[in-house]
C-alpha cells in the first residue's frame, strides 16, 4: 500500500473490503445522514438499524469511525461490520465519514469525530432514537478517534455506556515490542504505518494526546472500555498498556485478545472465521453496556 497514492489505495481498499467481508445482514433502517462540523463543513454519515422507528420504543446508539489509518476505509469499508454490530446488539449504529488524509491533516479527523458524536447527542430525539444511550467505538485509527472522544465526553458531561475499541492506536511512538516483533509479514506492515502516519501527522504534533490518547493528562472518569485485539498486530502491546492504563485510573475494562489473528481481521470474515467470534463479543458488550446504562 506504501507504493500507492492515497487515492489509488482507498480504490484498493474498497474493492478488497468487498471480497474478503461477509455478505451484508439485512438492515430494517438503513439512512444517510449529513453532520455539520465546526468549519461549516458537512460529513456524511449512515444509520444502521435492525428495526424501524415505528416498530420498536427509540434504540440506543453506538457512533462509530472506520479504521484505515486515518487515510482510507470509509463507511462502505465497514458497512458489514456496522451492520452486524447493529443486529447482535439490537442497536442503532451511525457510522460517520470523517475527512481523510493527506487532504485534511490532523486534527480534522479528530474534529468531525467529536463534533459527530455531539451533534448525535443533541440529535437523538428527531433520528428516533433513545435519548442519553449512546456508546462511541472504532477500529484501528477509528479506535484512537472513539477513544479521544471518549475523553472529550467525560469533560463535557456527555454520558457514554461504553467506548467499543477494536486494535486501537493509542501511542504516540511505534516503538513497542510488538512493533518490532510484527513489522513485516503481518498484514500492517512498518512502510504502511509510515505512509499512513506521514500522510496525517506533523513530527511536532505526534506528541498531542489526541493522536495519543495515552498521552492524555488523565483518563479517571471515562466510559467503561470493551478492547479488542488481534494478537500478531504491531498494535497489540500498545493496546495492552493502554487497557492497563485505563484500569489503574479505575476504568471498567474488557479486553479480548484474539489468537493468531492479523490487524484488520474484523472485516475479514468470509476468510478468516474468528471475525465473527469478535463481532458476537462486541456486540454482546454493546448490548450488556446499554441495558445498565441510564
Amino acid at each position: 500500500m506504501n507504493l500507492l497514492t492515497a487515492q489509488q489505495a482507498r480504490m484498493f481498499y474498497e474493492m478488497s473490503a468487498s471480497i474478503l467481508d461477509l455478505p451484508q445482514p439485512h438492515m430494517a433502517r438503513v439512512e444517510d445522514l449529513q453532520i455539520p462540523t465546526r468549519d461549516g463543513q458537512c460529513i456524511q454519515a449512515r444509520l444502521f438499524a435492525p428495526s424501524l422507528r415505528s416498530d420498536t420504543p427509540p434504540l440506543p446508539c453506538l457512533v462509530y469511525f472506520h479504521g484505515g489509518g486515518f487515510t482510507i476505509g470509509s463507511i462502505q469499508t465497514h458497512n458489514v461490520l456496522c451492520r452486524e454490530l447493529a443486529r447482535i446488539a439490537h442497536c442503532a449504529v451511525i457510522s460517520v465519514d470523517y475527512r481523510l488524509a493527506p487532504e485534511f491533516r490532523f486534527p480534522t479527523a479528530t474534529h468531525d469525530a467529536w463534533d459527530a458524536l455531539q451533534w448525535v447527542h443533541h440529535q437523538a430525539l428527531q433520528l428516533g432514537l433513545r435519548p442519553g444511550a449512546l456508546a462511541v467505538g472504532g477500529d484501528s485509527a477509528g479506535g484512537t478517534l472513539a477513544a479521544v472522544c471518549a475523553h472529550h465526553a467525560r469533560d463535557a458531561n456527555l454520558s457514554l455506556a461504553l467506548q467499543l475499541l477494536i486494535y486501537p492506536g493509542t501511542a504516540a511512538r511505534q516503538d513497542t515490542a510488538s512493533h518490532s516483533t510484527y513489522e513485516n509479514g503481518f498484514m500492517l506492515d512498518k512502510a504502511t504505518v509510515d505512509w499512513f502516519f506521514g500522510h496525517y501527522i506533523d513530527a511536532a504534533d505526534r506528541d498531542d494526546w489526541q493522536f495519543a490518547p495515552m498521552l492524555a493528562p488523565k483518563h479517571e472518569g471515562l466510559a467503561p472500555a470493551w478492547i479488542g485485539l488481534a494478537e500478531c498486530d504491531p498494535l497489540v502491546d500498545e493496546g495492552v498498556a493502554y487497557g492497563d492504563l485505563l484500569r489503574m485510573a479505575g476504568v471498567a475494562v474488557d479486553l479480548e485478545i484474539y489468537q493468531g489473528m492479523v490487524h484488520g481481521f474484523v472485516n475479514m470474515g468470509r476468510v478468516i472465521p474468528e471475525a465473527k467470534r469478535a463481532h458476537a463479543d462486541a456486540g454482546h458488550a454493546l448490548k450488556k453496556a446499554f441495558s445498565v446504562a441510564p
